[in-house]
C-alpha cells in the first residue's frame, strides 16, 4: 500500500463560497477543456449528444434546495464538489501500486496513469466520490489542482491558477496556500467560518466551503433607502428614465403583426 508524507511544506487547496456560486458549469468546463490536453489527458466523451452520455469529468455541481430557519421560501444551492486533497486520504492508502501519492512539497494529490492498474480501490476509499474512471483508457482520472498551469512559468503570474478558479465568473472560488495561516485563503476561511466536507471521517479535506449566508430581505435594512435630494442631476436622469421608457412604449405600438404571413 502507498505510504503518506509525515508532513507537507504547504496545503495547496481551493475555498468555494456556496454563497455566490450560480451553478453556471463554467468551472466544470474549464477544468475539462484545460484537463484534457493537460497531464490527465485524455479525458474521455462517449455519445456525448445521445440520451445516455457518458464521460469523465473532474468537476462537477450539484444543486440543493434548501430552507432556512425561520424562511417561508427554499432557495437553490449550488454545490461544487472535486477532489479535496486531504491531508490523510483514503484513496492513497489502498492504492496497491503507488499510483496514487500524496506530494510533499505542496500536498497535491495525483495519480501517475503509467502505474494504475484501474482496480478502481481508490474510488472505493473516497468518501466524496471524487474519482472518475476514465473507461477507454482503464486509469483513474481526478482533480490535480491544474498542477500543469499553477507551476508554469511561462503563464504571467496572475495566470497561475487553476483553470476552475480563473473561469469563475463571480470569483466563488479561491486558490492559495491553506497552512499558512497568514494567506488570503486561510483568513477568508478564517473570517467567514469556512468548513471541512464530512469531518468525521477524519481525512482532514484541505479544502473548504463557505456556508452561504443568511437571505437578505426589506426587513434585514438597518437604514431606509435614501430619499431622493432633489439635485440637477438626478433632475435629468429622471427625465431621461421617462424619455426612454416612452420612446420604447411608441416602438412597441407601432410594431407591425406579421405572423400571418409566416404561416404556410
Amino acid at each position: 500500500m502507498t505510504s503518506l508524507p509525515a508532513s507537507t511544506q504547504k496545503k495547496l487547496g481551493l475555498v468555494i463560497d456556496l454563497d455566490i456560486c450560480v451553478g453556471c458549469q463554467a468551472c466544470a468546463t474549464s477544468c475539462k477543456e484545460w484537463n484534457t490536453q493537460g497531464v490527465s489527458a485524455p479525458l474521455s466523451d462517449d455519445k456525448p449528444r445521445s440520451a445516455e452520455p457518458m464521460g469523465t469529468w473532474l468537476n462537477r455541481i450539484h444543486g440543493y434546495e434548501v430552507k432556512e430557519q425561520g424562511q417561508q421560501e427554499s432557495r437553490i444551492v449550488h454545490f461544487p464538489r472535486s477532489c479535496l486533497h486531504c491531508e490523510t486520504p483514503a484513496c492513497v492508502t489502498v492504492c496497491p501500486t503507488g499510483a496514487s501519492y500524496k506530494r510533499a512539497e505542496d500536498g497535491i494529490v495525483l495519480v501517475n496513469p503509467e502505474t494504475c492498474i484501474g482496480c478502481k480501490l481508490c474510488s472505493w476509499a473516497c468518501p466524496y466520490g471524487a474519482r472518475e474512471y476514465d473507461y477507454p483508457t482503464g486509469v483513474m482520472k481526478k482533480c490535480t489542482l491544474c498542477v500543469d498551469r499553477i507551476y508554469n512559468e511561462n503563464f504571467a503570474e496572475e495566470d497561475r491558477l487553476p483553470a476552475c478558479v480563473k473561469a469563475c465568473p463571480t470569483g466563488a472560488r479561491s486558490f492559495g496556500d491553506l497552512g499558512d495561516p497568514a494567506s488570503d485563503v486561510s483568513k477568508l476561511v478564517a473570517d467567514r467560518g469556512g468548513y471541512d466536507l464530512l469531518p468525521e471521517m477524519g481525512y482532514k479535506p484541505t479544502n473548504k466551503y463557505l456556508p452561504p449566508r443568511a437571505r437578505r430581505d426589506q426587513q434585514t435594512f438597518a437604514e431606509p433607502l435614501p430619499k431622493s435630494d432633489g439635485s440637477a442631476l438626478e433632475k435629468l436622469f429622471a427625465w431621461a428614465d421617462r424619455l426612454m421608457t416612452s420612446a420604447k412604449a411608441s416602438a412597441r405600438a407601432n410594431e407591425t403583426d406579421l405572423s400571418d404571413r409566416l404561416e404556410g
